[in-house]
């Protein structure tokens, strides 16, 4: 594979990307609603989605999926239920932080700063995954990302040399270009938040995240 293939696909995908979809809304929520780590993590689990796909690809597990209507059928439905799920609960995480914010007052009324602290000390360790797996799985339920692999990777192979590696090499090329604009819009929120980070707009931003991936996983389900 030579450089300028890679160059193109780079240069066809980085449009694709910029369009926000549920990995932009992901990050967004992610950093209003916890902090710039948080963006990170679902950044980086968007990015390993992507790979799990380029994996599929040269397998030949996403051409078997995109060739069958039911499969497909199954992975969109899966995705648009997932996404909807998501989004369900990160509406409902508003009033979560609502109520934990009152519990917070009436424990310092009532001196219960200690119990608090032995409650966060047994919390599960894989709970800080939450924003890497959200990510993740957004994009391994997303058959978008598959059809990638399928329709625009295959443009820029090169005949009679082995396919997975070639994948291979458009896939990083791919997962940099992600990154690359996730990264950056993680900065650019985390950037914002001293100005807009009021609770009330917090929990605007939340419901209007969870709204878009209600949305997205709508349309997910139901696109052709």
């Amino acid at each position: 594979m030579q450089w300028h293939q890679v160059l193109g696909f780079v240069a066809a995908v980085t449009p694709l990307t910029l369009i926000p979809g549920t990995s932009f809304t992901l990050v967004t929520q992610q950093v209003i609603a916890g902090s710039r780590s948080d963006g990170v993590r679902a950044a980086f689990g968007s990015a390993c989605g992507l790979l799990v796909h380029a994996a599929f690809a040269a397998i030949g597990l996403s051409a078997v999926v995109m060739s069958s209507a039911q499969a497909l059928t199954v992975v969109k439905l899966l995705g648009g239920i997932y996404l909807i799920w998501l989004g369900v609960t990160t509406w409902r995480s508003t009033r979560r932080d609502a109520d934990r914010g009152a519990d917070r007052d009436a424990d310092r009324d009532v001196g219960k700063s200690a119990e608090r602290t032995v409650r966060g000390r047994w919390r599960l360790p894989w709970t800080q995954l939450g924003g890497f797996s959200q990510g993740l799985w957004s994009n391994v339920l997303n058959p978008k990302a598959a059809s990638v692999h399928l329709t625009l990777v295959p443009q820029f192979l090169t005949a009679g040399r082995p396919v997975a590696p070639q994948i291979a090499t458009l896939a990083v090329a791919h997962v940099v270009v992600v990154l690359v604009w996730l990264l950056f819009w993680t900065s650019v929120v985390a950037a914002a938040r001293p100005t807009i980070g009021t609770p009330r707009f917090r929990r605007g931003m939340c419901r209007l995240a969870g709204a878009v991936l209600i949305a997205l996983g709508i349309r997910t389900a139901i696109a052709s």
